[in-house]
C-alpha cells in the first residue's frame, strides 16, 4: 500500500475537503485526487461521497481510517526505534505548543535545546492546547508542552511540569478593582472576556462559578491570552490571566479565600516509540520541575 495515497487520505478525512488536504501536504487538488484515485484502485473500493463541494467519507472510508493511522504509527515507530539505535539526537522533532507556553515558558528551553544539539530540526506548531492534544492522540506530534487537562486521556502520558497561578484581573480604573474587597458574586455581575468554552481555562473559572451557583456574564471571548489582557486592560471587561502575565496595565481582583491554578505540562502518547530528539528534549523540562 503507498503510504503517500495513505497520508492523503488521511488527510482529506481530516481536513473535509481535496483542496484543504492539499494546502497541508503542500499538493495541487489533480494530486491529491490522483492518489486516492490510485487508493481506491488498488482497494477495489471507493473511500469519499462527492457531493458538490462536500466531502464524506464511505462505509469503507471509516472503515480504513482507523487502520490507515494504525499504519502510519506503526511505521513511524519502526523509523524511530531504528534510528534510535544510533545514539544521535538528530532528525526532525515535531513539537506542539500554546501560544502562551511558546511566548513565555519555552523561550529559555528551546534556547539551550538548539545550542546542545543542533542536528535537530524542531517543527513547532503553535495550537489551542487542546488542539495540540489531539494531535498527540493521532500521532501528528511526537510531544506537547501545553495545559494539561484535568482528566487525561488513557493513551496520554502528561507530566506536571509548572503550576500556574491564576488571577482575577480588571483594568486599574474598573469598579472591581478600585472598591476594595468583592465577591466572586460581585465580580460575576461585570461583563467578562473569557478564553473559549471548549479550553481546559474555561472550564476551570467555569467550575469556579458553577460551585457557587453563579453564572459569568461573558461578554466577550478568544484563545489569545496576550488579547484578553489587551480587553481587560482597556476597561472592556474583567477576566482571569496567569499570574505571570500581571503588570501596571491589569490590576488584581482582591478575592480572599479564592486561589485558582492551573497545571502546565508535557505531553506524549503512551503507545509512541519516543525519538531520541524527544527524550533530549523532555529531560530539559523534566529539569525545570521542582519538588515540593
Amino acid at each position: 500500500m503507498d503510504l503517500a495515497n495513505l497520508n492523503a487520505f488521511i488527510a482529506i478525512a481530516e481536513t473535509g475537503g481535496f483542496s484543504t488536504a492539499g494546502e497541508r501536504l503542500h499538493l495541487t487538488q489533480p494530486a491529491i485526487s490522483k492518489r486516492i484515485a490510485g487508493l481506491e484502485q488498488q482497494l477495489n473500493v471507493r473511500l469519499f461521497d462527492r457531493l458538490g463541494r462536500e466531502v464524506s467519507l464511505t462505509e469503507a472510508g471509516r472503515a480504513l481510517l482507523p487502520r490507515a493511522y494504525q499504519i502510519i504509527s506503526v511505521l513511524d515507530d519502526t523509523r524511530r526505534a531504528l534510528n534510535n539505535l544510533t545514539g544521535e539526537v538528530s532528525g526532525r522533532l515535531t513539537l506542539a505548543t500554546s501560544h502562551h507556553i511558546g511566548l513565555h515558558r519555552l523561550p529559555p528551553i528551546l534556547r539551550e535545546y538548539t545550542r546542545r544539539y543542533p542536528g535537530v530540526a524542531l517543527d513547532i506548531q503553535f495550537l489551542d492546547s487542546e488542539v495540540a492534544y489531539d494531535e498527540i492522540l493521532h500521532g501528528r506530534a511526537e510531544l506537547a508542552v501545553i495545559t494539561l487537562a484535568p482528566a487525561p486521556h488513557a493513551l496520554v502520558k502528561a507530566v506536571l511540569v509548572w503550576d500556574d497561578p491564576l488571577d482575577f484581573v480588571a483594568a486599574p480604573e474598573h469598579p472591581l478593582a478600585t472598591g476594595g474587597e468583592v465577591s466572586l458574586t460581585d465580580v460575576a455581575s461585570y461583563p467578562a472576556v473569557f478564553p473559549g468554552e471548549n479550553t481546559f481555562t474555561h472550564h476551570i473559572v467555569s467550575r469556579l462559578c458553577e460551585a457557587q451557583g453563579l453564572k459569568p456574564n461573558i461578554a466577550m471571548s478568544t484563545n489569545y491570552m496576550e488579547t484578553i489582557k489587551m480587553m481587560v486592560s482597556i476597561g472592556l471587561a474583567w477576566s482571569v490571566l496567569p499570574r505571570t502575565m500581571l503588570d501596571d496595565q491589569v490590576a488584581r481582583i482582591a478575592l480572599p479565600g479564592i486561589q485558582l491554578t492551573r497545571q502546565l505540562g508535557y505531553i506524549v502518547h503512551t503507545e509512541r516509540t519516543l525519538s531520541n530528539a524527544a527524550r533530549a528534549f523532555m529531560a530539559l523540562l523534566d529539569a525545570q520541575i521542582t519538588l515540593p
